[in-house]
């Protein structure tokens, strides 16, 4: 069974906590990843596919929900090679016997369920997820109780859970003792109220008392908030007095740059940009999160930034990344002008694919995963041939 303590870990984030990220953090130091928050009612309509071409399981949505179109979505991906044992799915949700229901329809392939408490995104809140359950306790509570139940005991698998702190201690403490009595073994403590945004300086001063709860229940815990690489987190043990058995959750500065978990310098961000990109080619990573995620890397005043915003493709991601030198500058005269002639090309390319009767040539076998606007974890429609 995997342990937390003391680990220094990828937070789960929607749309940057697809698999090229985990991986990058992975092979940089991170002990272990977070999933995206993913949406008890998505997940559990999902069946197991293992993609030969890939090497990747698949979860994909194959039927269809009331009000949604049916349609072979991607859901979930992991890559079992280098993520097993080190890989906790985050669920969202609302209903203990959903949550039950979608962590037994993956827990063969991931390390742990974690339950998302603590996010403050509109999705979540108003259907009750994330933040919201800090409101509602008793369901906060018996949605742990469940998993614990039902698929931790079973399955030999730690459940554990993600909160924000309360504004007052005491009301924290209070909950903390309430979740740490559910049978968790792991707690993720965000230093940070449900209001607060990230500028705002976490409440450090809560986390030696919450600690002391967690003991007294044999539960581990890791802190959020502002943790902005190993040499970071190596300094805030020695500032807040903290036990080798506390470890740290990377979300902003991992999400900017996954090489912070390294044990020696980060990589630069040119560097960074370039081991990104190769990693999520490789994984057929759809082109929209892949964008995503290198508009996170690049920082926003380079020109860099400004070509790749107007890229539509891998090829044209993968010339321009070609041109950059070591500092993130363009060596190219006009990339803009190579980067039009490039999408002609490859429009006369798409045209003269067509067949005879006008129909377009059948779509790669690889899955793509398109970029995840919601935790719900949207995806492509894609017509995989793949092994079950």
């Amino acid at each position: 069974m995997v342990t937390y303590a003391g680990k220094l870990v990828l937070a789960p984030m929607v749309r940057a906590g697809e698999l090229p990220t985990r991986l990058m953090a992975l092979r940089h130091g991170a002990d272990l990843v977070w999933s995206p928050e993913l949406v008890d009612v998505k997940l559990m309509h999902t069946k197991r596919i293992e993609n030969a071409a890939l090497s990747t399981v698949d979860y994909v949505e194959t039927s269809s929900r009331p009000g949604h179109t049916q349609g072979n979505n991607i859901v979930f991906r992991t890559l079992p090679r280098e993520e097993t044992g080190k890989l906790i799915l985050q669920l969202g949700s609302n209903n203990p016997e959903n949550a039950v229901r979608a962590a037994l329809n993956v827990v063969r392939d991931v390390a742990g369920i974690d339950l998302n408490c603590g996010c403050p995104k509109h999705f979540s809140v108003h259907n009750g997820m994330g933040a919201a359950l800090l409101s509602t306790p008793d369901l906060l509570c018996a949605i742990l109780s469940s998993l614990v139940a039902k698929v931790g005991r079973v399955h030999d698998k730690p459940v554990s859970c993600k909160i924000r702190v309360l504004d007052s201690l005491d009301a924290t403490l209070a909950l903390v003792e309430r979740v740490c009595a559910t049978g968790i073994a792991h707690l993720t403590v965000h230093c940070r109220t449900r209001d607060m945004r990230n500028r705002d300086a976490p409440k450090w001063d809560y986390l030696a008392p919450i600690a002391e709860v967690c003991k007294r229940h044999g539960v581990s815990v890791t802190l959020n908030g502002a943790v902005q690489s190993r040499a970071h987190f190596d300094t805030l043990r020695e500032e807040l007095k903290l036990g080798p058995e506390v470890g740290a959750m990377i979300a902003e500065h991992a999400e900017r740059n996954p090489s912070v978990f390294s044990r020696a310098t980060p990589l630069e961000w040119p560097q960074a940009a370039r081991e990104y990109l190769a990693l999520a080619q490789s994984l057929d990573n759809h082109v929209g999160n892949t964008k995503y995620m290198l508009g996170r890397i690049i920082p926003g005043k380079q020109r860099m930034y400004q070509y790749m915003t107007r890229c539509k493709s891998d090829a044209e991601l993968t010339w321009l990344l070609a041109q950059m030198d070591d500092e993130g500058k363009c060596t190219d005269d006009d990339p803009l002008k190579h980067i039009q002639e490039m999408r002609k090309g490859e429009t006369k390319s798409e045209s003269s694919g067509k067949n005879k009767a006008g129909e377009e040539e059948k779509p790669s076998a690889k899955h793509k995963a398109d970029e995840a606007d919601e935790p719900s974890g949207k995806r492509q429609k894609t017509e995989p041939k793949l092994s079950v």
